[in-house]
């Protein structure tokens, strides 16, 4: 074995990373000065950054994500700038995006979207590129954030389609036709359980969803029915374990859980929720 390969392999194995192979492959691949994967079974040293490569090692054993030390995170199609100040994007908010592209198959509708709790924009600029007709809000109490988000809505070219608004969700008179959001929703015991990796890295404000993990749900489902219309959908991202609290709370204000979601660790996900009650058929 490649002797710089073997020591960096035994740093990763002492600090008890659960995949070294994976863990190196992917700092030497975002520190490539080739444009083809690299093999660690014929690597040579010369194929990437060196101090580039030493920086990033440094950072990763100290446990910081791969997505903070570079600053970007792909997120459906596209890559995402993301600091300190955001969440990076995680793969289960995808289905947020699926599925609205289910109920919502017309791609040169005119919609009226409202992103809240925006943090990088990839729900409001995903959406943005797929409904291009479409024109949207994007919310975050964040300035930070909301910072990063414009910078990612500039560089996929849909900052036109967007409105950036910092606030504590949103007050409005306008109506929404789609509603989609990823709030904060770890209780505080799950929080104190995260991993160094998150607890360190990723911002609190994005995280924390209250002792019982459900009080900004309370605060989304008072908003959410002052925008909405009866053929509005709101798409909500869920903690695997609150689908029945949630239904709860949005029934108090007259939203109604028209579907749900499935992830791929097959929890309860995403909750698609409307004004008008859905009658249960025998």
């Amino acid at each position: 074995m490649n002797n710089f390969i073997k020591i960096h392999l035994d740093i990763l194995h002492e600090k008890k990373f659960a995949d070294p192979i994976i863990e190196l492959r992917a700092l030497l691949n975002k520190t490539s000065i080739l444009k083809k994967e690299i093999i660690l079974s014929n690597f040579n040293i010369n194929q990437i950054n060196l101090s580039l490569f030493q920086l990033a090692f440094e950072r990763r054993i100290k446990r910081e994500p791969l997505a903070k030390i570079f600053r970007e995170k792909n997120f459906w199609k596209y890559s995402f700038a993301v600091n300190k100040n955001v969440l990076d994007p995680r793969p289960e908010t995808e289905l947020i995006i699926e599925t609205v592209e289910k109920y919502f198959q017309n791609k040169k509708q005119k919609l009226k979207i409202i992103d809240l709790g925006t943090g990088s924009g990839c729900l409001a600029i995903s959406l943005a590129k797929m409904y291009k007709n479409s024109m949207i809000t994007a919310t975050d109490i964040s300035k930070s954030a909301l910072y990063v988000a414009k910078k990612n809505s500039k560089k996929l070219n849909v900052c036109k389609q967007i409105k950036f608004k910092c606030c504590n969700w949103y007050e409005t008179k306008k109506n929404f036709d789609i509603v989609v959001t990823n709030p904060p929703y770890l209780t505080d015991d799950e929080y104190k359980n995260l991993s160094k990796e998150i607890k360190l890295y990723e911002p609190k404000i994005a995280l924390r969803g209250g002792k019982d993990g459900l009080s900004c749900f309370r605060k989304i489902a008072y908003k959410i029915n002052k925008i909405t219309h009866f053929k509005s959908l709101c798409f909500i991202e869920i903690g695997h374990n609150q689908k029945d609290n949630c239904i709860k709370i949005f029934e108090e204000f007259h939203m109604y859980c028209a579907d749900i979601i499935i992830d791929y660790q097959n929890y309860e996900r995403i909750l698609v929720l409307k004004k008008e009650k859905i009658s249960n058929k025998d």
